[in-house]
């Protein structure tokens, strides 16, 4: 259910919570799905909390300055042998993959059934498979799909390679159409098959022209949630680089009855560099139905629509994704620089943020609608902590619906 009061950052104490006491209707639903991990990556009227994505990494743009200076002619030159001297990447300790304050905190939220603790340990040491996502509108998938499972994957079915049988690629059982795929060759067999070869320039050609994303299992999930139809308006709060946003444009274009869509996706991102891929990720849809913004989503400011009768109205969304910024420590399969830097503190001051984003997608979200919540952090106080806080401001006018979702990864 979505306020009519102007948005803040926080909720008691200022000029919007009455309006939001007010004007938040019954009607509307809450959906959590706990727990998450890798996405990713990934990577919750409705909000859906899910603990899975991954997220907003932010870009680390380096620079180096090169100076070249000239040499006396009377300078004594080093004529040292320096074949024992190391190279490029020399110094780089592997990072070991350990956390004992990770474990003993996890451990003890009992996050993981007792009996369960070391598979998932194990688990999440193992590198994270690949999965792909066939990409663009139904008609051009199918076609796509079509070729990979009759001309590629066909071919692996039964490949060996060195004595050692090839995994031949698995559909998700729970995305529709069977558009995700679980992929597990590695780069080394990659280059010891003209088979394998040939596959893999497929999918670097396919991924090139956008028929293809390379898209973490669990970041697929939220937009599935979102159940979007043609007619929706839909916010993606933190949208780059955009795979999910993508994701929703090609629901809200998935009933081919339907020529041009009644509604939209309005993509925000608070990063001016990153908003440049959302504009990347979207326009090899061609959709008429997209527009980037670039905004603080805590903050982010109500737009009006003029209707046909000609009058201003207050736009008022029926699907939101509040996939916020998170600490990320559900992505060690991935990311495994988490394994070093975790601590408690990084939960702590994320909190506040995410609370602030999720009220304010709560702020803007039509009655009876449904805002989704994401993360792709297994800690409490990112999650469930945050959808808890919603619900208390909301006084009992939002709804929180635990969805039967089983996913099996």
């Amino acid at each position: 259910a979505g306020s009519r009061g102007r948005g803040s950052r926080s909720m008691r104490g200022c000029k919007s919570w009455p309006s939001l006491q007010r004007l938040l209707h019954s009607g509307s639903e809450l959906l959590s799905v706990g727990g998450g991990g890798s996405d990713s990556g990934s990577e919750s009227g409705t909000v859906v909390a899910t603990g899975q994505r991954a997220q907003h990494a932010s870009s680390v743009h380096c620079s180096a300055l090169l100076c070249t200076m000239g040499r006396r002619k009377n300078r004594p030159r080093n004529r040292e042998n320096t074949d024992h001297k190391p190279g490029w990447g020399a110094g780089y300790q592997e990072i070991i993959k350990e956390n004992k304050l990770y474990e003993e905190y996890y451990q003890g939220l009992k996050i993981v059934p007792e009996g369960e603790w070391d598979q998932f340990m194990a688990t999440m040491r193992e590198p994270l498979p690949a999965t792909i996502r066939i990409t663009g509108y139904k008609s051009h998938a199918e076609e796509i799909l079509h070729c990979l499972k009759n001309k590629y994957f066909q071919e692996l079915q039964d490949l060996e390679v060195e004595g050692q049988k090839i995994e031949a690629p698995q559909p998700l059982s729970w995305y529709t159409s069977e558009l995700a795929w679980h992929i597990n060759i590695s780069r080394k067999i990659l280059r010891k098959s003209p088979v394998l070869e040939k596959f893999h320039q497929f999918l670097i050609s396919e991924t090139e022209s956008g028929n293809i994303s390379r898209q973490e299992a669990v970041s697929m999930i939220p937009p599935l949630l979102l159940d979007i139809k043609s007619h929706h308006k839909i916010l993606d709060m933190c949208a780059a680089p955009g795979s999910k946003t993508a994701q929703l444009i090609e629901m809200l274009h998935s009933d081919m009855s339907v020529a041009f869509p009644e509604g939209f996706v309005i993509a925000n991102d608070v990063d001016n560099k990153r908003c440049y891929l959302l504009v990347h990720q979207s326009k090899r849809l061609h959709s008429p139905c997209i527009m980037v913004v670039n905004h603080d989503a805590s903050n982010i400011p109500r737009l009006h629509m003029v209707d046909a009768d000609g009058q201003r109205n207050i736009l008022f969304y029926d699907r939101i994704l509040c996939d916020v910024p998170c600490s990320g420590d559900a992505t060690l399969r991935k990311n495994i620089d988490v394994w070093r830097k975790w601590t408690t503190s990084n939960s702590l001051q994320l909190h506040g943020l995410q609370q602030r984003i999720a009220i304010r997608g709560v702020e803007q979200l039509t009655v009876g609608g449904r805002m989704v919540y994401s993360t792709c952090s297994l800690n409490p106080i990112e999650n469930e902590a945050v959808i808890s806080a919603i619900l208390e401001k909301s006084e009992g006018e939002l709804f929180h619906c635990l969805l039967d979702f089983v996913v099996q990864l």
